[in-house]
């Protein structure tokens, strides 16, 4: 009984457009559910670039590369749950000239793939403009205006602009209609794990009994790269007093993978132990989860069952984390 309590899963997932991804450690499935009621399901096994290259799995580095493996998976499954829910009934969907042109050149494969790249890019960039390089360039106004000159007081404002963007932007997320079923069956995705992990079998009934917060999810994580920055940024920043708004920023850029490295291994490690400390540790990104998580209705609880089942290795317990 005891080490069913202790069971930590390496499987894990993220919610779609009316449905969820789940990633266990040999496959990976999406199951959406289609405007008929059905289960539309994708299923791939998993080929790890660490396999290939060992390097890329050590310590600190493995973080940066699951960091971004996890993105484009997640937005290759993202713009394939879309494809189920067009955004206007009876919309004029023409490719346009450019995506005709693209696909000629490319092959449609080659043109997908480009897309996805793009997609990529452009949602990394989104996030590391607005939590990280917004912040710095209001930083300075904040200070300029107050008429403050210190390190310290640059630092303290970049750092508390950080987290009220940060939570900002979650909280009115968390308002908007479309985002509050995806953030459903985001807590459908987290029930069913911990359902999982408690050794129960993987019936709504069991799920809908388990809580919503989980400490190994993505808000979690993206607190955590934004705390460590703050950190990392006040030392660097402390020792290489840097004012120019530009230098700041290119500062924080070549920063960012030794961010994401070290938020990987700390969310690695609290999400391995419990504890006092870890329980501590872990806080702050679990009440954040009140807006990324809202509680799913039966239907999504399904889709999350369904989609943690066909990832599930056959031998019991080699999905150990």
């Amino acid at each position: 009984m005891q080490s069913k309590q202790n069971f930590k899963t390496m499987c894990g997932g993220q919610a779609l457009i009316e449905g969820i991804m789940m990633r266990g450690p040999k496959k990976q499935a999406v199951v959406v559910r289609r405007p008929d009621g059905e289960l539309e399901i994708q299923e791939k096994e998993l080929h790890f670039i660490k396999e290939r290259h060992p390097v890329l799995g050590w310590p600190l580095i493995r973080g940066v590369v699951n960091f971004g493996g996890s993105m484009a998976a997640g937005v290759k499954a993202l713009l394939y749950s879309a494809e189920f829910f067009p955004e206007e009934e009876g919309a004029d969907e023409t490719p346009s000239a450019f995506e005709i042109w693209l696909e000629k050149k490319l092959g449609s494969e080659k043109a997908a793939s480009f897309f996805l790249t793009l997609a990529v890019i452009l949602g990394l960039a989104m996030s590391v403009g607005l939590f990280i390089l917004l912040p710095t360039a209001l930083g300075g106004a904040v200070t300029w205006l107050l008429g403050e000159n210190s390190m310290l007081a640059r630092n303290l404002a970049e750092s508390l602009l950080k987290i009220l963007i940060f939570v900002g932007y979650l909280a009115l997320c968390s308002r908007m209609k479309e985002m509050k079923r995806v953030f459903s069956y985001h807590g459908a995705e987290h029930k069913t794990i911990f359902c999982y992990e408690a050794g129960l079998p993987l019936t709504v009934e069991n799920v809908r009994k388990q809580p919503r917060h989980h400490p190994r999810c993505g808000t979690s994580f993206l607190f955590v790269v934004i705390a460590i920055s703050i950190l990392v940024s006040t030392v660097v920043f402390s020792i290489w007093p840097v004012h120019q708004v530009l230098w700041r920023m290119l500062a924080h850029l070549a920063m960012l993978p030794v961010i994401v490295g070290v938020s990987y291994e700390f969310n690695r490690y609290v999400g391995r132990h419990d504890g006092p400390v870890t329980r501590l540790l872990t806080a702050p990104g679990l009440w954040l989860q009140n807006f990324t998580t809202f509680e799913p209705d039966d239907s999504m609880i399904e889709v999350g069952i369904k989609a943690l089942e066909l990832v599930l290795p056959e031998e019991k317990g080699a999905d150990a984390w």
